[in-house]
């Protein structure tokens, strides 16, 4: 029978990539520190794409044991994504140094897109304790559903960095959940069904 594993051990392994970060993020300066800026966006989207692919993945598999372990855990690789974008911010704004150099910026494609990609992470990660879930009711799923507003968002910064030089690390990157999600949808909506008996 399946079972879900400690949280302890999944916030281990979802902590890997963080800790390869830990001693430039803790420098605060240099180009290490500066460096943290591409991976840990990426590591933010990566997860986000993961909790996505859940859903379709439980079409595609029909309830795989290690879907079923990754549906169970979710709602902490999630929580972890945001961790990333968190850090991605914070070095995006160390980085800038001044505040009136954010906001000049801030009206460009690809930094509109990231901020309000933050912006609907921030009450998608504080509604995903289990305090909310009961307290929010019915309404939960509807506020998670943000979620893919969220990646849509994520997608467009990442592409659309450098002036669309190089889109094709977010499009690879994107490219799973944009397959799966159209199979869900299919799935769901178009494919072909027994007649129903008269």
């Amino acid at each position: 029978m399946f079972k879900r594993y400690s949280p302890y051990w999944v916030w281990g392994l979802l902590a890997l990539p963080a800790l390869t970060m830990m001693p430039a993020l803790l420098t605060e300066t240099g180009r290490a520190f500066h460096g943290l800026l591409h991976p840990s966006g990426e590591w933010a989207a990566r997860l986000l794409i993961l909790s996505m692919l859940v859903t379709p993945l439980m079409y595609l598999t029909k309830g795989a044991n290690w879907v079923r372990w990754l549906k169970s855990n979710r709602r902490y690789i999630g929580v972890a994504a945001f961790a990333y974008a968190a850090v991605h911010v914070y070095v995006y704004v160390v980085g800038e140094g001044t505040l009136a150099k954010i906001l000049s910026q801030a009206t460009a494609f690809d930094m509109w897109t990231g901020w309000a990609a933050f912006a609907i992470f921030i009450p998608l990660a504080a509604t995903s304790l289990d305090l909310a879930v009961r307290k929010m009711g019915r309404w939960w799923k509807p506020v998670q559903r943000a979620t893919y507003a969220a990646a849509i968002l994520t997608l467009l910064h990442w592409a659309s960095l450098h002036n669309w030089s190089n889109p094709m690390g977010a499009v690879v990157n994107f490219a799973p959940l944009i397959a799966l999600t159209l199979y869900r949808l299919w799935w769901l909506y178009l494919r072909p069904r027994p007649q129903a008996l008269a």
